[in-house]
C-alpha cells in the first residue's frame, strides 16, 4: 500500500481564456502554532528576484470545509490559522509570462515552472511531494498531453495528465511541466532516451534537428563520462527539450533533466534545407548551452546553492565559470559533434570577443563582481550597461578559452580545461545528490591546480588578472599558441559613438558609449534623432547617411529629448570594432596540432 505523501499539489488550468490556474496544496499534518507557506523569489538559473507572488489572484485555506484565517507575513509569506488539519491552501495564479521562467496559459497551450505555481513549506521541503496535473475542462482539450520529466506515479502514463511524484520540493521545482498539442521528436543518446516537445506554429524538419540533437548530446555525455559511456553513467533516466517556438524570442532555463527554450520559428530546420545557417546554429547552440548545465550548474555548483534559498539572493562569484564556461562549451561541442566546422566555431569564437572588446565596462568591472553582481546590474541593465558591467556569460567565455589554451600551451597538450571540468564532476557533481557539496569559492582555482599542480604560480597569476582583474585577456597570445591569429579592427561606417533602435519618426540612443562622440556632444540615451545635416533620418536611412562621411568630421544632430527639440554637433567616431580569427600563415606544426586537439577532440 502507498503511503500519501505529506503535502500533495492539484493544478488545474480552470479558465484558459483568462490564464487562470487553480492550484491547491494539502498538507496533512499542518504545524500545531499555525502553519507558514510561502512562494519563492526566484527560480533557479536566473539570478533575479522576480516575486512571482504577484501573480497570485485569490488565496483562501480552509480545514475539513471550515475557512481558516490566512494573514499574510509579507510579499511572498502566509500564515494559517492553529488546525489539526489537512490543512487545504487553494490559489488562482495567473499564467501570462511567455518566459522560460514563470508560467504560460491560453487555449492553445499550458506551460509552468513550480517555482511560479507551488507554495513551499520550509519545514517540509524535504519531504516527498505529490501533484495531480489535470487537463483544462472542456471538449477542445481532449488531444492535449502532458511533456515533463517529472516522475510519474504508478497508473500515470507517459504524456498523460495524472499524478506524478518528487522526492523534495527542490525536485518538484525542478522539472517544468508544458501541456497542449505539441509536435514530439525522439532519439536516443548513449542509451538515454531523449525527446524534444515544440509548441507553436513550425515547420521544423524534426529528423534533421533530432539528428543533430543526438550528436550534440552524445558527445557532452561522453565528455564527461567516457568514450564508451552509457545510461548507468548518465546522471539522468530522460531528457526532455521543452521548446516553444515563436516569431520573435530566444532563451532558455536549465533543469536537472530538462530544459525550457524559446526560439524563432524560423531558426529551425526546415526540409531541404543546406548547411547550417546563422540561425540554426543559434538554436543549436542554446540547446548545447543548456544541455551543458545538466553537468555544470546542476550538480556541480557554487557551495552558495547548496541549498538554493529561495526567499532571497544567493551571492556567489562563481557565475564567470559556470555559465561562462557553459557559454565556452556550448559552440565548442557543436564542433567536436561535427555539427558545424571549424571555420564556423573561429566564427562564432571573434563574435564572442568583439561582443565582450565593445563594452568599456569591462575595464571596470571584474567577472567575478559581474557574478556577485548578477541580482542588481547584470539582470537589470540600463542604458549605462555597456559603460559599466561586463557579462560574465561572454567575458566568463573568454576566460574559460583562455584557461583551455594556457594549460594546453603550457603542458605540451597534455592538460585541458576539459581536465579541469572532468575533476569537479568527480569531486562534486557526481555524488551531489548523497552529498550535496557545492564548489567553495576558490574551488575553481583549487580544481585548476590539481590538474596541473606545476602551474600553481601562473595560474595564481591568470586567476589574479583574468578573474578579480579588468585588463583585457591575453587573447592574441594565447590564440597564436594554437596557430591563430586575432585580428581586432575599427573601420566601416562612422558612427555617432551610440546604439540605436527605430523610433517612429527617428532614431532613438538606446546607450550613449563612453568616450564617443554622441557622449562628448552632451547626447543622451532616449533622445530621438530626427535629422542629421538637415536630412530627416530612419533606422534604415542613418547609417546609410554616415557611410557618407569620414570619422572625424562633423554632423549636426537635431534630436528631441522628451517634447523638447534641441541638437548638438556630433564628431563622429569609427565604427564599432570588429575581430576575425584565421589560421596563422607557417604556424608550427605543435600548434596546429594543438589546434587540432583542442577544437576536434
Amino acid at each position: 500500500m502507498t503511503i500519501p505523501a505529506p503535502l500533495r499539489y492539484r493544478i488545474t488550468p480552470i479558465r484558459p481564456e483568462a490564464h487562470l490556474f487553480e492550484v491547491t496544496l494539502t498538507i496533512a499534518k499542518p504545524a500545531p502554532a499555525g502553519q507558514r507557506v510561502a512562494l519563492p523569489a526566484w527560480i533557479p538559473g536566473s539570478y533575479m528576484i522576480r516575486e512571482f507572488s504577484r501573480n497570485i489572484v485569490a488565496i483562501e485555506a480552509s480545514c475539513r470545509g471550515r475557512a481558516v484565517a490566512l494573514t499574510k507575513l509579507d510579499k511572498h509569506t502566509w500564515a494559517a490559522a492553529r488546525c489539526t488539519g489537512p490543512l487545504l491552501i487553494r490559489c488562482e495564479i495567473c499564467g501570462w509570462d511567455l518566459s522560460v521562467r514563470a508560467a504560460h496559459l491560453d487555449q492553445t497551450h499550458g506551460f509552468f515552472n513550480g517555482t511560479s505555481v507551488f507554495l513551499r513549506v520550509p519545514e517540509l521541503e524535504d519531504a516527498p511531494h505529490e501533484v495531480e496535473i489535470l487537463r483544462p475542462r472542456g471538449p477542445g482539450y481532449a488531444g492535449w498531453k502532458v511533456a515533463t520529466t517529472l516522475p510519474r506515479a504508478p497508473g500515470t502514463h507517459l504524456h498523460a495528465f495524472g499524478l506524478y511524484r518528487a522526492a523534495s520540493y527542490d525536485e518538484l521545482i525542478d522539472h517544468p511541466v508544458e501541456m497542449g498539442r505539441f509536435t514530439l521528436l525522439k532519439f536516443s543518446a548513449c542509451g538515454v532516451p531523449h525527446e524534444m516537445a515544440i509548441t507553436g506554429k513550425h515547420d521544423c524538419d524534426t529528423r534533421r534537428l533530432a539528428a543533430d540533437l543526438q550528436k550534440i548530446c552524445e558527445t557532452q555525455i561522453r565528455f564527461f563520462h567516457g568514450r564508451n559511456a552509457g545510461a548507468k553513467q548518465v546522471p539522468f533516466g530522460r531528457y526532455l527539450f521543452q521548446t516553444m517556438a515563436v516569431g520573435e524570442g530566444y532563451g532558455g532555463l536549465e533543469h536537472r533533466a530538462s530544459t525550457a527554450l524559446i526560439c524563432n520559428r524560423r531558426d529551425l530546420p526546415h526540409a531541404g534545407m543546406e548547411g547550417v545557417p546563422e540561425g540554426y546554429r543559434t538554436f543549436l547552440g542554446l540547446c548545447s548551452h543548456e544541455y551543458f548545465h545538466t553537468w555544470n550548474v546542476k550538480r556541480i555548483k557554487p557551495a552558495a546553492f547548496a541549498p538554493y534559498d529561495l526567499s532571497q539572493e544567493n551571492y556567489t562569484r562563481l557565475l564567470w565559470a559556470f555559465e561562462g564556461f557553459t557559454s565556452y562549451y556550448d559552440d565548442l561541442m557543436l564542433v567536436r559533434a561535427r555539427v558545424i566546422d571549424e571555420t564556423a566555431y573561429l566564427g562564432l569564437l571573434a563574435k564572442t570577443i568583439q561582443g565582450v572588446l565593445r563594452g568599456s565596462g569591462r575595464l571596470k568591472q571584474s567577472v567575478a563582481e559581474s557574478s556577485f553582481d548578477a541580482w542588481t546590474k547584470y539582470y537589470r541593465q540600463d542604458e549605462n550597461a555597456p559603460n559599466a558591467i561586463v557579462s560574465y556569460y561572454t567575458k566568463g567565455a573568454l576566460v574559460a578559452l583562455c584557461l583551455d589554451l594556457l594549460l594546453r600551451s603550457r603542458s605540451g597538450g597534455g592538460l585541458s580545461l576539459d581536465d579541469v571540468m572532468r575533476h569537479l564532476w568527480r569531486q562534486y557533481g557526481a555524488h551531489f545528490d548523497t552529498r550535496g557539496a557545492g564548489v567553495p569559492e576558490d574551488g575553481l582555482f583549487n580544481a585548476a591546480v590539481a590538474v596541473a599542480p606545476g602551474m600553481k604560480r601562473v595560474l595564481k597569476r591568470f586567476f589574479d588578472t583574468a578573474v578579480h582583474g579588468t585588463a583585457d585577456l591575453p587573447l592574441k597570445a594565447l590564440l597564436g599558441s594554437a596557430g591563430l591569429e586575432l585580428a581586432v579592427e575599427r573601420g566601416g561606417t562612422p558612427a555617432l559613438g551610440a546604439r540605436t533602435a527605430a523610433a517612429g519618426e527617428g532614431v532613438r540612443l538606446t546607450h550613449v558609449l563612453d568616450g564617443g562622440g554622441a557622449q562628448a556632444a552632451g547626447l543622451s540615451a532616449g533622445d530621438v534623432v530626427i535629422a542629421v545635416d538637415g536630412l530627416k533620418v530612419t533606422g534604415a536611412s542613418l547609417d546609410a547617411l554616415l557611410a557618407r562621411r569620414k570619422a572625424g568630421a562633423t554632423v549636426l544632430v537635431h534630436a528631441f529629448r522628451r517634447d523638447e527639440l534641441f541638437e548638438r554637433t556630433v564628431r563622429l567616431d569609427h565604427a564599432e570594432l570588429t575581430a576575425e580569427i584565421r589560421p596563422a600563415k607557417d604556424a608550427p606544426a605543435a600548434a596546429v596540432q594543438l589546434r587540432h586537439r583542442w577544437i576536434q577532440t
